[in-house]
């Protein structure tokens, strides 16, 4: 039987909408050239790598022949390719000039004189229709002409699979009308990575601080087989947050304050062999979204910037490629966005 949740709802004053992996925020650039965004964010520590990455190129597909050479080629979604690393950007062009020779196809790769920054890609996907694009591989998301004016509640559909896997979501969606649906159309698919999905509003996310605590404080927590001799060492008291029964630590620390915490622990649990967990937490809007989905039953949460609000919810099926439908009404208004976790048993 298929049980309905509201999870919360948001606020999309632009009109546009990103449906993305909440836990790469940290790799937005904004208005910013995605260039200036830190390589070891991806993961890469290798210096040449880290380069490589950082001199990345865009190209544009061009020529009469253009959008049916991008679809074929099928490499990223649309007739951009964004992000190709500096040491395989000549091999991308000889490929792609080989498949529309093959193909009979009068179109070219033409680079870019810069990064095309994800807030203009967001601008360029929704006025294109809608659709998605990849921010350094990652699959995101896009839809124009969500109402500004009012609150849009996020529900969720859950489902009991049974054969062990039990009850979880088969689809979330934003809601924006109950005209009868004329026709639903699959605008592209989410990555994830984080084992979370985030709706926010496209401008809201170019205020989003994905590390950096927004009142400047942090909070330090711990858990593990050694938490209680760390407890009682540190005279660390229950950090007493919703959902996390048993976990110890501080609250409202000092940025500062909160280092010094962590690297005591962590010297502490080298030194003892100890077993546990150290979570340092700034209060960045990440941190606020995440202690409201720890706190949550549902596992979502809310966040607010400017006369926006974002909200961000668990899988309940870890990481993924999701698909992301709009649906319709008879006059071509969207009437609800849904990303599909799984189809229903049976």
């Amino acid at each position: 039987m298929e049980e309905i949740f509201e999870l919360g709802e948001i606020r999309c004053p632009s009109g546009t909408m990103v449906v993305i992996d909440g836990g790469h925020l940290g790799l937005w650039s904004g208005e910013r050239s995605p260039a200036e965004i830190d390589p070891a964010l991806l993961g890469i520590e290798d210096a040449a790598l880290a380069d490589d990455v950082r001199a990345s190129v865009d190209f544009v597909v061009v020529g009469p022949d253009a959008s049916a050479a991008a679809r074929s080629f099928d490499r990223q979604p649309g007739v951009m390719l964004h992000d190709i690393p500096a040491s395989g950007a000549a091999e991308l062009g000889a490929r792609f000039e080989e498949h529309c020779l093959a193909a009979g196809l009068d179109a070219r790769l033409e680079a870019l004189p810069g990064r095309e920054p994800h807030a203009r890609r967001v601008r360029r996907t929704a006025a294109e229709g809608g659709g998605g694009f990849l921010m350094f591989g990652v699959p995101v998301v896009v839809v124009g002409g969500v109402p500004r004016d009012r609150p849009l509640p996020v529900l969720a559909s859950r489902v009991d699979f049974g054969d062990g896997v039990g009850p979880r979501w088969a689809e979330v969606a934003v809601r924006m009308g109950d005209a009868p649906v004329e026709s639903s159309v699959e605008l592209g698919v989410v990555g994830v990575d984080w084992a979370r999905v985030l709706f926010g509003d496209a401008d809201a996310l170019d205020a989003w601080q994905h590390e950096e605590p927004v009142d400047g404080l942090a909070d330090v927590a711990f858990w593990g087989a050694s938490a209680d001799a760390a407890a009682a060492t540190f005279a660390a008291p229950e950090l007493g947050e919703p959902g996390e029964e048993g976990v110890r630590g501080w609250r409202g620390l000092t940025v500062p304050e909160a280092v010094e915490k962590a690297r005591a622990l962590l010297r502490w649990k080298e030194e003892n062999g100890g077993r546990m967990v150290v979570d340092f937490r700034p209060h960045s809007h990440h941190w606020e979204v995440m202690r409201q989905v720890r706190a949550s039953e549902a596992e979502a949460g809310t966040v607010d910037i400017g006369d926006a609000r974002l909200l961000c919810a668990m899988t309940s099926w870890g990481d993924g490629y999701f698909p992301v439908y709009a649906d319709l009404g008879p006059s071509g208004a969207v009437l609800a966005v849904r990303v599909r976790f799984a189809d229903l048993p049976g």
